[in-house]
């Protein structure tokens, strides 16, 4: 998604395109796979004065518009991207903590195993798999 249609789909919600919302929007799409605290670091090269708070409410109104969404790639905070490039299966290594990821389609025997034998609908998107890279084996 770029930074046109940010504005855009800001603009046909109802929202307008502040600094804070821009800016947090970008280091989301430049760090891919980040927590709060490293999306306000990133913010904060740019504009010292937006603080955590500020970071946490943009992040939740992002989400509710469908615009980043997360995932929980380790015990502490959730980690966010775009919600355009959210297709995928997160790869976590317990050994050096690289996150990797594969297309969705590699959870499809899992997906449609689990609605055979449960009948439970998986939304793999938000599926984090976790063991050893190939560099820590």
């Amino acid at each position: 998604m770029t930074e046109t249609q940010w504005h855009e789909e800001l603009r046909a919600k109802g929202y307008r395109v502040t600094p804070q919302r821009q800016l947090v929007l970008e280091a989301v799409k430049e760090l891919e796979h980040a927590t709060p605290d490293e999306i306000c670091v990133k913010v904060r090269e740019t504009a010292r004065g937006v603080n955590i708070s500020t970071v946490y409410r943009t992040l939740e109104l992002l989400e509710e518009l469908g615009m980043v969404t997360h995932t929980h790639l380790n015990h502490g905070a959730p980690t966010y991207h775009l919600a355009s490039e959210a297709d995928h299966v997160h790869l976590v290594c317990r050994d050096c903590g690289s996150v990797g990821e594969v297309a969705l389609e590699m959870a499809d025997g899992l997906v449609k195993g689990l609605d055979e034998a449960k009948g439970f609908a998986a939304d793999a998107r938000h599926l984090t798999v976790f063991g050893q890279c190939k560099d820590c084996r």
